[in-house]
This record gives structure tokens, C-alpha cells and sequence, in this order.
């Protein structure tokens, strides 16, 4: 599991192409990102969800918020 901005993505691994691939859960957008290695995915990982902002920014829409995020603000912590 990595993190960043409040945003979590679930990694696995393709041994066949030998990939690591990861998708932000707990949102309803699709974001997806790859990398050879720990480092290049967690920097995908990190770009895409800069680039994500950026264009909700461009687009005037408000970014999702994990669902986790949101149940926290919801219970006051």
C-alpha cells in the first residue's frame, strides 16, 4: 500500500512483464501508474496524483476524497 496526499493506491506485481502496477483505491475516478521499480512506481504514484489535481483544478472540479478520508471527516477526527 502507498500514500500520498491523502490518497492510497494498492500495488501488485506482474510477474510476467515484470511490472509493479497500482491503482488508487477508495475513489470512484479510475488512476492507474506503473513502474519497473519501488522508487519509478512511487514516483508514477506521486505524478499521477499531482496531475489529477492539477487537471480537477483545469476541469473547475472538485477532486475526489478517499472514502477513508471522508469518514474521518465525518466522525470529527
Amino acid at each position: 500500500m502507498m500514500k500520498y496526499k491523502g490518497y492510497e493506491a494498492k500495488i501488485e506485481y506482474d510477474e510476467e512483464d515484470r511490472l509493479f502496477f497500482g491503482r488508487v483505491i477508495n475513489i470512484k475516478d479510475v488512476i492507474v501508474f506503473d513502474g519497473l521499480s519501488v522508487d519509478e512506481l512511487e514516483q508514477a504514484f506521486h505524478e499521477v496524483i499531482d496531475e489529477y489535481l492539477s487537471d480537477c483544478q483545469t476541469l473547475n472540479k472538485t477532486p475526489e476524497k478517499p472514502i477513508s478520508q471522508l469518514s474521518s471527516l465525518m466522525s470529527g477526527e
